[in-house]
């Protein structure tokens, strides 16, 4: 008896190292990615890594024209595009990482 129980906490310890390497290494890949949003018109573009941390913001010499608070408006419009993408990309990941691994669907990891 202790000897099957021995086998399945050295099942589920080998399990918890795997999930551990991969979710590391979906983090790594996740962060060195770049998401880039853009308000309506294309006038700017803000990329974010998929840290969801700023990398850089590109503005039109249209965009200038139509004031600061316009302009604050737009970039905040094209800030929440690049989030958007970047968490639907770590929810796809961290998806296919809990498929990869046989978590069935619909258990929170996805």
């Amino acid at each position: 008896m202790f000897g099957n129980m021995q086998g399945l906490y050295e099942t589920v310890r080998k399990a918890q190292e795997v999930v551990q390497v991969e979710a590391v290494r979906v983090q790594k890949e996740l962060a060195a990615a770049e998401f880039d949003g853009y308000c309506e018109g294309e006038l700017i573009k803000v990329t974010l890594s998929g840290n969801q941390e700023p990398v850089s913001v590109d503005i039109t010499e249209a965009a200038m024209e139509l004031g600061p608070e316009k302009v604050a408006a737009l970039v905040n419009e094209a800030y929440k595009d690049a989030h958007q993408k970047s968490i639907l990309a770590m929810k796809e990941r961290m998806r296919s990482l809990a498929e990869s691994l046989g978590v069935p669907p619909g258990l929170g990891l996805s």
